[in-house]
């Protein structure tokens, strides 16, 4: 059986401890055992961080600069193997596991400008005499604690600006899918990152609250569901670190009357059931305005029965199976729960079996119409391959369900009227708005993250909002004894004298 070890001051460690199993989603056998750390893992790894961090924080920017050009380098030549290992361990199709790797390592080629990232400002003659600066340094420890559903992008979205910026990173991955953060760990090395600047801890809760309790851990960023975002927000800002921690989304795509009725399908088919809707940017709520709904449902319908559902390595699948059995009866569950709601189940995904592959996690496509806001399959996230559709007599109303709905994170408009789009896109109260674009995740020099109870904390990922995150401002005010006046000065100091 494969042991999935912790990667510690530049080497694998193995566990001492406890296990548990990984799954293969594909076939429900277990293809590994991944140590589960905990408070002394954690310890570890802050120590090695700690003796390593000065180092790196006085290295120049651009030789931090240079090892994430060698990182961008070695990670698009690893691109398949590394996305072969997140297939293996999450189920997702390896055209989908590839896309994740590009997405990541668009953050990878945002790191690699740091030196002008990193600029301050200067301003000469503040007063008489004296000049001002500012400058951003890092704040020493950090880690981050990632999810299952994206095992590379997401780490890929905290850990080259954190390193960049001349921080030491400690990555938690999920426990589901653990193997990607060691391939990440050892494309680091091999491009130069010295020992203890980067490592993992595997586990699950007990390494969580590790993190968030260890003194020595300047700042936690987190994405994941929003009960365990919120607690993570709570635990690490009671223990006065600076956290980012992102949460869950019910994300809606509002279909106008005048929209392109083969795009907005063509996106709702890629958008909901993509990578089997695991994703925090899936749509998961069709929005039919108007007279919308009858010929959305008659398009949507026959596509989602038609579903290409296979294992991740099938060239003709469409969509794999979910990450593992439980969340497979989870999903399921939802789709009992909406018919007991009454909503109408136009196409029903459950207890779908493969032949060769009857052990896999798989589940097919769920289509619901008629759901309405008070429905538990409307205000809960699912996170699997389940679209609801709500119908709406005008924008208006449509931007009130999207306003009204406790999560934030992403949302999109299908319209050919720009006008409406643009009011649209200033009155909705949400973080990512797409406009004609189903899954609007911004490129990584702009930033992500949501409203409302999909973001806990004041900082987007990635972007200027992450070089933020990972450092401190600055004010240097200077003045040299020539220029000193003679005497005490009682009063403010005055710009300008």
């Amino acid at each position: 059986m494969r042991q999935i070890g912790h990667y510690l001051n530049g080497a694998h460690a193995a566990g001492g401890g406890a296990t548990a199993p990984v799954f293969n989603p594909a076939t429900g056998e277990v293809s590994g055992q991944v140590a589960m750390g905990g408070a002394a893992e954690i310890d570890a790894a802050v120590v090695h961080a700690a003796a390593a961090w000065p180092a790196w924080a006085a290295t120049p920017p651009l030789r931090r600069a240079r090892v994430m050009f060698k990182f961008k380098e070695l990670l698009e030549h690893a691109s398949k193997r590394l996305a072969a290992a997140i297939t293996a361990e999450h189920g997702k199709v390896l055209s989908d596991a590839e896309g994740e790797i590009q997405r990541g390592l668009e953050v990878v080629e945002f790191a690699c400008g740091i030196p002008h990232l990193l600029k301050g400002e200067y301003t000469e003659a503040i007063a008489s005499g004296i000049d001002g600066w500012s400058v951003r340094q890092p704040l020493g420890v950090v880690a981050g604690i990632t999810p299952f559903n994206f095992p590379a992008m997401v780490p890929l979205w905290m850990i080259p600006v954190a390193l960049a910026t001349g921080n030491c990173f400690i990555l938690k991955p999920s426990e589901k899918d653990p193997s990607a953060s060691l391939i990440l760990a050892e494309l680091l090395a091999e491009a130069g990152l010295p020992a203890g600047v980067f490592q993992v801890v595997q586990g699950g809760r007990a390494t969580v609250e590790a993190i968030l309790a260890h003194p020595g851990i300047e700042a936690v960023s987190f994405v994941g569901s929003t009960p365990v975002a919120e607690a993570v927000y709570r635990g690490g800002t009671q223990a006065n670190k600076r956290v980012q921690a992102l949460g869950g989304a019910k994300n809606h795509l509002v279909v106008m009357p005048d929209a392109d009725m083969d795009q907005a399908v063509d996106a709702l088919m890629g958008a909901a059931y993509g990578s089997a809707g695991e994703r925090c940017m899936a749509v998961s709520v069709a929005v039919a305005v108007g007279d919308v709904g009858d010929r959305l449902i008659e398009r949507l319908a026959p596509r989602v029965r038609a579903l290409k559902v296979g294992p991740g390595t099938d060239k003709e699948a469409e969509m794999g199976p979910l990450v593992t059995a439980e969340h497979r009866a989870k999903v399921s569950g939802y789709v009992d729960q909406g018919v007991r709601e009454g909503a109408k189940l136009v196409v029903d995904g459950r207890g779908l079996s493969l032949q060769g592959y009857e052990g896999g996690f798989f589940v097919g496509g769920s289509l619901f119409d008629g759901v309405t806001p008070s429905m538990r399959i409307y205000q809960e996230e699912i996170f699997g391959p389940v679209l609801a559709v709500v119908r709406a007599t005008d924008l208006g109303q449509a931007v009130k369900l999207v306003n009204d709905h406790r999560f934030g994170n992403g949302v999109a408009l299908f319209t050919a009227d720009g006008g409406a789009a643009r009011a649209f896109a200033s009155a909705i109260k949400v973080g990512m708005v797409g406009i004609n674009v189903p899954i609007p995740v911004p490129a990584a020099f702009h930033s992500f993250g949501g409203w409302k109870s999909s973001l806990f904390g004041d900082h987007h990922v990635h972007g200027m909002e992450g070089v933020r995150f990972y450092t401190r401002y600055k004010a240097v005010t200077q003045r040299w004894p020539a220029s000193i006046r003679a005497g005490a000065e009682f009063t403010m100091p005055q710009i300008g004298r």
